[in-house]
């Protein structure tokens, strides 16, 4: 009789397992594999270059109802996560008295936004609980996201930011 409740809990405990395994893989918990560096640089004590898994393992917060002013189109109220930019000066020890950054793009386009408008801003990794890289691959797989400025004003595929005093 021992034996086959031991064999019942065995079979119990591997199915529990199973279970909890296919469960969990269809979360989507875990970051996509993606090749991509983010410099800061400038007005910083520590320049830094930061992996997109070094991004995905620093502290993350969600914005959420942010209004994505667009100036082509109609505009959305969409939710971003990802690390605030305050947490990425921090480690690089960015002056507190910058006055502007400067955004670069991949694609070159540059933009030079206030600090005001940095206020909430986010190095953002996911769209809508989606990795940007998996949904939008071309826009991605970061974004510098103002929630104090219009979008059109944000920048995709983020490569470097410039602190500026």
């Amino acid at each position: 009789m021992k034996r086959i409740n031991q064999t019942k809990i065995s079979s119990l405990l591997i199915l529990t397992s199973l279970v909890l395994v296919i469960a969990l893989s269809g979360c989507g918990g875990s970051a996509p594999k993606v090749d991509w560096e983010f410099k800061v640089s400038g007005a910083v004590d520590k320049p830094l270059t930061l992996s997109f898994n070094d991004l995905v393992d620093m502290p993350q917060v969600d914005l959420t109802d942010i209004d994505m002013e667009k100036s082509t189109g109609e505009d959305e109220v969409t939710s971003w996560s990802g690390v605030p930019v305050d947490e990425i000066f921090k480690s690089a020890g960015a002056s507190s008295d910058y006055v502007t950054i400067t955004a670069l793009a991949a694609d070159g386009y540059a933009i030079e936004i206030s600090k005001d408008e940095l206020q909430g801003a986010i190095v953002a990794l996911k769209d809508k609980g989606e990795w940007i890289a998996e949904v939008t691959p071309d826009k991605g797989p970061i974004r510098l996201v103002c929630p104090q400025t219009p979008a059109n004003r944000w920048v995709f595929q983020l490569q470097e930011i410039t602190v500026n005093k």
